[in-house]
């Protein structure tokens, strides 16, 4: 059986390397593909669309899975069936959940000015500003390099972001100062932001959301907030600065407006803009 599964997945791995699919996106399936296989306790090619189904709702009630994390299964699922074992999808389709509507927390401008100025690290005060200002991923800051940053144009060149694009967003001029002085106090090898001690390697994720935390609970916020929150914001507070819908999307890399437009539903309204249809009645 370990023989049939090995097999399996390396054909997979290939067909998602071929097809330009991320590292990162390559693993998980990997890794999915794999757990699948073993608590199902038969080979991968044997393996059919009622027994993902059991396996899903097996982990749906006993550890609460994602929406995310059951669409993934489904999609590794399909291009092992359509591409390994060159089966017919409609013949198995499994059909996907629907997604729930939650509305990400957002910061006020006062939060996240809070926010940085409690930040006294250097490298953790660049880091929440260009994430912030130019609306940068996770990864996106992670792997970001020097040669990102043009402050001839003003603007951050994301390389290979989310779904394999290149984009440029924005360049602010006081997070550029900041990356100016933590240069020259950390002089980077290959990415902007290392280890210490690590010269060429990525932080890792989990150091990013502790910054975060660190940082918020000084600045005395007390809503749940992580480092994709600091990209909510910049959408968010870009929108309610009037900036065009199109162009937010531009500058988040979406592939769809659908995608942004979340963010029309999480601008802040006030009664100094906005008034009731009855006042403009003659009553």
């Amino acid at each position: 059986m370990e023989n049939y599964q090995n097999n399996h997945v390396e054909q997979l791995v290939l067909e998602m390397q071929y097809r330009n699919y991320s590292a990162r996106t390559v693993n998980n399936y990997r890794e999915l593909l794999k757990n699948l296989e073993k608590k199902i306790g038969i080979p991968l090619n044997e393996i059919t669309g009622e027994h993902v189904k059991k396996y899903l709702n097996s982990r749906i009630m006993q550890e609460g899975i994602s929406v995310s994390t059951i669409n993934q299964c489904i999609s590794a699922y399909k291009i092992l069936q359509t591409d390994v074992l060159k089966r017919d999808w409609e013949a198995i389709r499994i059909k996907r959940p629907r997604k729930t509507v939650t509305l990400p927390v957002i910061l006020s401008r006062s939060e996240i000015e809070s926010l940085i100025n409690a930040t006294k690290n250097v490298k953790h005060k660049a880091i929440l500003m260009l994430a912030y200002s130019s609306g940068l991923r996770l990864q996106e800051v992670q792997t970001i390099k020097p040669s990102a940053i043009d402050s001839q144009r003003m603007t951050v060149h994301v390389v290979q972001g989310k779904g394999k694009k290149d984009r440029y967003t924005l360049l602010s001029a006081k997070t550029l100062d900041i990356l100016r002085i933590y240069y020259k106090m950390y002089r980077p090898a290959v990415y902007l932001f290392e280890p210490q001690h690590k010269k060429g390697h990525c932080l890792s994720d989990r150091t990013f959301g502790h910054i975060v935390k660190k940082n918020g609970i000084k600045a005395g916020i007390k809503k749940t907030i992580s480092f994709h929150t600091l990209r909510h914001c910049f959408a968010t507070h870009l929108m309610e600065s009037g900036v065009n819908l199109k162009l937010v999307q531009q500058f988040l890399g979406h592939t769809s407006l659908k995608t942004t437009s979340i963010y029309l539903h999480l601008t802040e309204t006030t009664q100094g803009n906005v008034v009731s249809p009855l006042d403009s009645m003659n009553i």
